[in-house]
Parts: C-alpha cells; structure tokens; sequence
C-alpha cells in the first residue's frame, strides 16, 4: 500500500529506507513495544506494526501527527499516534524498540523552525539540537536489552551521536550507510556547507548512517 504524504509533511526519502532497513535486521520480542518518534507519514510506525509490534508514533506537527493516524486507519493497522515534544509524550512507558528520523541537516540559523517544510530537516547550526536530544533522553525509555536505531546525515556529526549513547552506558555501533546524491536543500545550502568546511565544493554526495544502540540486559 502507497502511503499518503500530506502537504507540509516529510515524506518518505532515502533516510527512511535506510532506517526501515535497519528495523527489518532486529530480532523483536513477540509483543514488542516501539516508539517511533518523529514520525512524519508513519512510514517506520507502520513498518514496525507488521512486524507484529504494539506501536507508539510521535510528532510535534500537528498534520504529520493526523497524516500518521491517517495512513494508520488507511492500512488497518493499531499505532497510537500522539502529537507532542519529541519523547514527552511517550514517556510514560518503557521500549524494546526506538527508531527516529530526526530533523538533522545544519542550516545557517540557530534554533529549530517553529512553523513550515524546514521543520522537518532544519536542526540548528550543526545539525544536533534533535539528535543530542535523542542521545540524552531516549537511554531512559529503554527496557533492558532495548534497542535505539537513528539515522542522520555524515554532515552532523555521527562520531558525536556514538559518543553521547557511549557515555550514557549504551553499546553503539553504525550498522547502515548509504551514499545519495544532493537534493534541493544540500544544494542550495552548499555555500555555507563549505564555509562550515562540511563539503567540499565539488561534493555532491551526502552519506547516510543508522547507528544503533542497545542497552545491555
């Protein structure tokens, strides 16, 4: 089934694939409990519900959050769909799973947009403000022998992601990469890419990375 991608919410690119990639390769309990935090079109939420798994989907958008819901009654599949800040929401329960395709290219303003397409890419000056967030916060809502999957660009800085999961007692590795050509963001954006000295000016490649990280029983 095609999926639904309303106007304004990210639809499913190669991050996603990748991602979905990296939910196929893990062995999950019979009953698994999986967070899918910013969820877009539900594209993973929906994923990881064939799998047999009880899931959680979360987005700040409010149209992503009814896009997600709307994708859900549309495959016949229960995924409890909140709207909310990144893990707040969810946070009332624990998880075998977390997956998250966050906001993750550097953009030349600080701060996250509070409104519009950029929403969905925009993640501060180095790509971080979401992913350090996740690295910080996601540890906690792990059950024993849980396991966390993000993918992020090379741009913003995966070296950083595997020491933050380190640091919070997680067992982290990248599991993924996937080199895709530049799309319309990253080529409009080459300018201060290369001032950042995160390409070179004749890039044209972005690589993809999934890290995983599992807290140990």
């Amino acid at each position: 089934m095609k999926l639904l991608a309303l106007p304004g919410v990210y639809a499913p690119q190669a991050d996603t694939a990748l991602l979905a990639a990296a939910l196929r390769r893990e062995a999950l309990p019979a009953g698994a409990r999986v967070l899918d935090v910013c969820t877009g079109t539900g594209a993973l939420a929906l994923a990881a519900a064939r799998l047999g798994a009880e899931v959680t989907a979360v987005d700040v958008s409010r149209r992503a959050a009814f896009n997600a819901r709307l994708n859900a009654r549309l495959a016949g599949l229960p995924v409890r769909v909140l709207r909310g800040d990144l893990l707040a929401p969810a946070a009332d329960r624990t998880y075998d799973l977390i997956l998250n395709n966050p906001p993750y290219v550097p953009a030349p303003r600080p701060g996250l947009p509070a409104r519009g397409r950029a929403r969905a890419w925009d993640a501060g000056l180095d790509g971080r403000l979401i992913l350090d967030r996740m690295c910080r916060e996601a540890p906690t809502l792990l059950r024993p022998g849980g396991v966390l999957l993000v993918v992020q660009s090379a741009l913003s800085a995966p070296e950083r992601t595997l020491g933050m999961l380190r640091d919070a007692g997680l067992k982290a590795a990248t599991v993924e990469r996937s080199f895709i050509g530049f799309g319309p963001v990253l080529r409009g954006r080459r300018g201060y890419l290369t001032a950042q000295g995160l390409v070179d000016p004749t890039d044209n490649e972005e690589e993809l990375v999934v890290i995983r990280a599992e807290r140990t029983p």
